[in-house]
């Protein structure tokens, strides 16, 4: 029994956080703590803006942000990734508010953690490192440009504007600034962003986003700017955990929301996860340990009133470029924000909108590396289109879809390049006769016999072209197909070759193949491709014997001449001979 409870503790034991985890924290202290304090700071207005969105209220943005940013901090795989409510994920949560209320959001989230560890002790996160460079790129810019917009209502110092899609949200935002404009507002974004984008070429150690949002709060209310607008009155506290909150009977029409949850939770989880590592040198992300983080993060927010949480790429990006080394500055930035809401509410309510605005505009200035898109737009065209395309429909669409069509286009690419690698060629056969054959009879089974040899993977995506090239052939009695270079061959493949076999039998020609390899006989065995190529001995190990073959078949049917029969001299023993 206790061998067979080892096993199954095994998966689990090797997704937990190692020691190797908890020393790293103590590295560069100083560093983790700013970068925390600083992410903190972004993350407030994030929190209580994602709160409200999702129809549950400010306090369980905050709930999340402080339970969940604390737990995936410590349980997941990523050293500098930083969880909590994220816009993507509020898109998400406003139906299922509607049609459920704020106990069905929350049982979501449960079942939604259930799953994500499912994934993590399925080993499920590896699948992530199929997804190609240009998609990664292609989802961080379209991202970075999301932010940016996302800040234009506050940076223009206008109300936000009805709409769920960003674009339109922006345009109408910029009416209302043209309607009425707010120079103040815009002077204070533009001046905290230039603040944080020059100070981080000057000197990058100091926490120029700290610099900037305190000053511009200073100036704020030392010059009594009613103009622009502050973040306003926070809740208190944080609720006591609770399962009340629990509906049994509407688990079943709850599970279809939850998958989607989880889905988009890992989705953007290992996306931003890989983003931080692309932004730094050294660092790798543990993607099973990073579903595992995300799934113990949604199992607890709930009980806390939280909503689904996720790894949020701004905040992890501001982690990133504020020098952060460990999992502190995640668990710090967790910590400041819970102390935020028992201590410091009524300060940090003073900041001002614009201010923040300013430093998640720098931030997604920053998010884009100039030259990584620019290598990537130059590798090939497939890259280039595939990078734009990703990136327009994060913008234009979701990160879901964007993440989705950018994956089915890159995969569409990819089998067309690998489509086009398969080739089928011409070879000559005489360097297979036997030496003894005159020049005659190579001439004449030239005459009546081609040899062609396959080079590549036979399947679907570029079978048919072969179909066409193979049975446009030349008036000949033999074709010869040499098949120990085919790479690997799919049901598309084996039913195309075998309508080629039976369309040059009806013009009376012989099919010969040689060197079919043994992992290819079950592929071509389950749609009767091998029956048909075995018809009448026409399947050959070895090329020699398959020009042997061909001799026979043409021999038999009168191109040939059959050679007389050879009779060996008897053997004459006698007393003196050996036996």
């Amino acid at each position: 029994m206790s061998t067979v409870l080892g096993r199954a503790w095994a998966p689990v034991r090797s997704l937990l956080p190692t020691r190797g985890d908890l020393t790293a924290m103590g590295r560069n202290p100083r560093r983790d703590l700013l970068a925390g304090l600083t992410v903190a700071i972004v993350a407030l207005p994030l929190a209580l803006g994602f709160g409200v969105s999702s129809g549950l209220g400010a306090e369980a943005g905050l709930a999340t942000a402080v339970v969940a940013g604390a737990l995936a901090a410590v349980f997941g795989g990523s050293n500098l990734q930083v969880s909590g409510p994220t816009g993507a994920m509020t898109v998400v949560l406003v139906p299922i508010v509607a049609r459920y209320g704020p106990g069905g959001v929350l049982t979501v989230g449960l079942i939604a953690g259930l799953m994500l560890i499912a994934l993590a002790v399925a080993r499920a996160g590896r699948y992530m490192q199929y997804v190609p460079a240009p998609v990664v790129e292609g989802f961080t810019l379209g991202i970075a440009c999301v932010i940016g917009l996302q800040q234009v209502p506050n940076a223009l110092g206008v109300a936000k504007p009805e709409g769920d899609k960003v674009l339109v949200v922006t345009w109408r935002a910029a009416e209302e600034f043209v309607r009425q404009p707010n120079w103040t507002a815009l002077g204070l974004a533009l001046a905290v962003a230039a603040v944080m984008l020059i100070g981080a070429r000057w000197r990058p150690a100091i926490p120029f986003s700290i610099v900037a949002v305190i000053a511009a709060t200073l100036v704020a209310q030392v010059f009594h700017l009613d103009a622009v607008k502050p973040i306003g009155d926070l809740p208190a506290g944080l609720p006591a955990p609770s399962l009340c909150f629990l509906d049994l009977s509407a688990l079943g029409s709850l599970l279809a929301p939850a998958v989607a949850v989880a889905a988009l939770a890992a989705l953007e989880s290992l996306l931003s996860a890989s983003v931080a590592d692309g932004m730094t040198v050294g660092q790798r992300h543990d993607s099973d340990k990073e579903l595992f983080g995300q799934g113990i993060a949604n199992l607890a927010a709930p009980l806390f009133g939280g909503v689904p949480a996720t790894g949020a790429i701004a905040r992890t990006a501001v982690n990133v470029r504020t020098g952060a080394s460990s999992r502190l500055a995640s668990l710090t930035h967790a910590a400041v924000l819970a102390v935020i809401v028992f201590a410091a509410a009524p300060l940090v309510s003073r900041i001002p909108l614009a201010a923040l605005a300013g430093v998640l505009l720098a931030t997604a200035i920053r998010m884009v590396e100039v030259g990584s898109l620019r290598a990537m737009a130059k590798a090939t065209r497939s890259d280039a289109v595939v990078l734009v395309l990703t990136a327009v429909a994060t913008l234009a669409l979701d990160l879901v879809y964007a993440v989705i069509i950018g994956l089915l286009v890159a995969g569409a690419l990819a089998l067309r390049a690998v489509a086009k690698q398969a080739r089928m060629e011409q070879v000559p056969f005489r360097p297979h006769l036997p030496g003894e054959d005159s020049e005659e009879e190579h001439a004449l089974l030239a005459e009546h016999i081609v040899a062609y040899r396959i080079d590549g993977p036979l399947f679907f995506a570029g079978a048919h072209r072969f179909l066409l090239e193979l049975t446009e052939v030349a008036d000949v009695r033999v074709v010869i197909l040499r098949m120990s270079r085919v790479t690997t061959i799919d049901a598309t493949g084996a039913l195309v070759l075998k309508d080629a076999v039976q369309k040059l039998n009806r013009r009376g020609i012989a099919v010969l193949t040689s060197g079919i390899r043994p992992g290819q006989r079950q592929v071509l065995d389950s749609v009767g491709t091998l029956e048909l190529l075995r018809y009448e001995g026409r399947e050959y190990a070895t090329t020699p014997e398959a020009i042997q073959g061909a001799r026979t078949h043409l021999q038999c049917a009168g191109v040939l001449p059959i050679p007389a029969q050879k009779t060996a001299p008897s053997l004459v023993i006698t007393e003196e001979s050996p036996r």
